[in-house]
């Protein structure tokens, strides 16, 4: 479908079988093709209540209607101190003075600058950055421009996507980071693609709450080819 992410859904006993697929390979958590496939299912009729359960890679997940927005309960994914690999400083243009943390979790490395412009300033040497084994590499620093908490950037050159214009999986992370260094357990988050997205995340226990809202901009049927 070339778009980031693409979900593909099957109806199981407890709610619904759950993949998400970039255009490159198959990844295990993605936020919003989750967003969007919980907003088709209620949309079209095809799932009853105001909770949904998909199974997935990284467990079962649910999606909770709350008024016009979607909740989505996720797990935390912790990212631990670690040493910069070769390649990741590099494909980011930055040096190791100007990172003040560097991380890594199941998924991703974690980057810490010094503040919003250099998150917004980066442009990375993308064919370098795919050397990193890795899905992808967050860029994360405070907010500087109001009501926003915390800014990022994602860029998974590896997976397929130089970058992400908004990335709900990365803010499970993003999260468990910012809440010790912030006080605060919900924070509203920006991520600062080009095209931009603000996501609201809350700590719970290890679990991170991300609320949303999704429209429908098209809809079709796929049929087999012949041949």
């Amino acid at each position: 479908m070339n778009q980031a992410e693409t979900a593909f859904l099957v109806r199981n006993a407890a709610g619904f079988d759950l993949r998400w697929f970039t255009p490159a390979v198959e990844v295990d958590l993605c936020g919003h093709a989750t967003l969007a496939s919980a907003h088709v299912l209620w949309t079209e009729g095809l799932a009853a209540g105001d909770t949904i359960a998909f199974s997935t890679r990284s467990g079962i997940l649910t999606a909770r209607r709350a008024g016009d927005e979607i909740e989505l309960d996720f797990p935390i994914t912790r990212a631990e101190p670690a040493d910069p690999p070769e390649g990741l400083l590099e494909g980011l243009g930055v040096s190791r003075d100007e990172a003040r943390f560097i991380g890594r979790n199941k998924f991703d490395y974690l980057i810490e600058l010094s503040d919003e412009a250099a998150v917004r300033a980066l442009a990375p040497d993308f064919r370098r950055l795919k050397t990193v084994a890795a899905r992808g590499v967050i860029a994360t620093s405070r907010a500087a421009t109001r009501p926003y908490d915390i800014v990022s950037r994602f860029f998974a050159p590896a997976s397929g996507i130089d970058e992400d214009p908004v990335t709900g999986s990365a803010h499970c992370c993003l999260i468990d980071f910012w809440r010790p260094r912030l006080g605060k357990d919900e924070i509203l988050a920006y991520q600062a693609s080009s095209r931009g997205g603000t996501v609201r995340v809350k700590a719970a226990g290890e679990r991170a709450l991300l609320v949303g809202k999704a429209v429908m901009v098209m809809k079709g049927e796929m049929v087999a080819g012949e041949g």
